[in-house]
């Protein structure tokens, strides 16, 4: 006697659906842990594990911090993440000091061996990844990336504390954006004049005329393809051993994401990694946002000095990061 065949359709399509996709879901995390070598006992072959080095990262880019900040940014057990700063300080990569604020919390800053540790753990990740995305012609490669972005972006909506954009290097026609953009955001909120924009499009010009991608770099900020700021990193003509940052700007639609915090920390990371010994910066005294990122990226204040400068009187501030 044949079985009745109704049961087989007791699977709904939306059963279905979901199990096709929880499947697709797992596959792609399977071969995005292969790829990158995520399951290897040290990643990159650094002597830390994928943990330890995602600690030595927020470290590196966040000047100065307490454990509760990167317990709280890496989601991690506060017993694990104390296990791997004492493993830190052990290794005198890692020194602890009490908190003006707070006696009973300590400020967690790298010596200069961790620094040096941090530095060639972010040229192996950063030759990791020009290896990997030299494999695809342009096209393909920013097919890629606009994949991954809208991945991110899926998981930013549930999740606030993921800042909802990506960070990418220059490309043409990004020059006269930023240009554009940096003078208008200054005309409106600041009342400049046009010889700022004069001097944003001389910066730009330089940087592409005599542009090292060894040890200058641009980044554009975007959200589902549309830009929403950008920084750029410099050598100084004048100090081999000293990078300028140069044109920070967050479009007013994206503050309050923590895109200048990423930028300022993309640029201290790869200046570490291209050898400086110092970032400087040139600023104004009324630009209050930009300076709370510098302060928590671990840059100081060494100079002032007023000036009348894009129709307005200003007080000119100089801030550096020693690395």
């Amino acid at each position: 006697m044949h079985q009745p065949i109704a049961a087989a359709s007791s699977v709904t399509p939306a059963v279905t659906a979901i199990g096709e996709s929880i499947a697709a879901f797992r596959r792609f995390n399977r071969l995005y842990t292969h790829v990158l070598g995520l399951l290897d006992e040290e990643l990159l072959k650094s002597g830390y594990s994928l943990a330890e080095a995602r600690v030595l990262f927020e470290l590196a880019t966040r000047g100065e911090s307490g454990a509760t900040e990167i317990a709280g940014e890496l989601n991690l057990d506060a017993g694990y993440l104390s296990r791997i700063l004492r493993k830190f300080e052990q290794a005198g990569l890692l020194h602890r000091s009490p908190s003006s604020a707070d006696a009973r919390h300590a400020i967690l800053r790298l010596t200069r061996k961790g620094k040096a540790a941090f530095a060639e753990l972010d040229r192996r990740s950063a030759t990791q990844a020009r290896a990997m995305l030299e494999q695809f012609s342009p096209r393909k490669r920013q097919t890629l990336l606009a994949s991954m972005q809208t991945i991110e972006a899926s998981f930013a909506q549930k999740d606030g504390s993921k800042p909802p954009f990506v960070l990418r290097p220059h490309r043409p026609g990004d020059m006269g954006w930023v240009v554009s953009r940096q003078a208008s955001l200054y005309a409106e909120e600041y009342g400049w004049d046009g010889s700022y924009e004069a001097l944003a499009a001389h910066i730009t010009a330089d940087f592409l005329a005599g542009f090292d991608a060894r040890c200058e770099r641009c980044w554009i900020a975007e959200r589902s393809g549309e830009p929403l700021g950008a920084i750029f990193l410099m050598r100084h003509p004048e100090r081999p051993d000293t990078a300028k940052l140069r044109l920070l700007h967050v479009e007013s639609s994206a503050r309050g994401l923590g895109l200048g915090k990423a930028l300022v920390g993309e640029c201290v990371a790869f200046a570490r990694s291209a050898g400086y010994k110092r970032i400087t910066l040139w600023t104004q005294s009324i630009l209050h946002a930009a300076h709370h990122i510098y302060q928590q990226a671990g840059f100081k204040l060494v100079a002032e000095e007023p000036h009348h400068s894009f129709g307005k009187d200003l007080i000119g501030q100089t801030w550096e990061l020693e690395l």
